[in-house]
């Protein structure tokens, strides 16, 4: 029974590779492993791809909150300067009122520092007139000795 179930197998076997069917079987095998293959290989770079996919998303985000975050400090710096912008007119006004004090006082200094050079320098004329005059007396009471020093003689 075993020798006939055997050769009907056999049999079986010759009939099918000569009618083509195992060789259609074997080809519908090679193309089923083949496209799992593929896919197989499609989930591959899939996930391969998934990480650099989520640091791109994860840069992207970060950049969009930095954009946010830029955008809120210039928004913020601009509401700060408005805010300020009546004390720095004040400030401004203060710093040039003082500037302009300190240059009246410079040059009340300066006419002062004049007046006082004009003064010295003409008292230093007076003295030197004076020690000229004094000078020219000393010379002329010498001159006028010297005749009635020889008149003694």
């Amino acid at each position: 029974m075993d020798k006939l179930r055997e050769f009907g197998r056999k049999a079986m076997f010759y009939v099918r590779v000569l009618s083509g069917y195992e060789e259609r079987r074997i080809r519908s095998y090679r193309l089923q492993l083949q496209t799992r293959l593929q896919q197989a290989q499609e989930r591959k770079a899939a996930l391969r791809k998934i990480p650099e996919q989520v640091i791109l998303s994860e840069v992207r985000r970060m950049v969009e909150e930095m954009q946010a975050l830029n955008k809120k400090l210039e928004d913020t710096e601009a509401t700060i300067e408005e805010y300020f912008k009546p004390i720095d007119k004040e400030a401004e006004f203060i710093m040039k009122v003082q500037l302009e004090g300190e240059e009246k006082t410079m040059k009340e200094m300066m006419k002062a520092m004049q007046k006082q050079a004009l003064l010295e320098q003409a008292e230093a004329e007076k003295v030197a007139n004076m020690q000229n005059a004094e000078a020219k007396q000393h010379i002329q009471d010498k001159a006028s000795s010297t005749p009635s020093q020889a008149e003694l003689r």
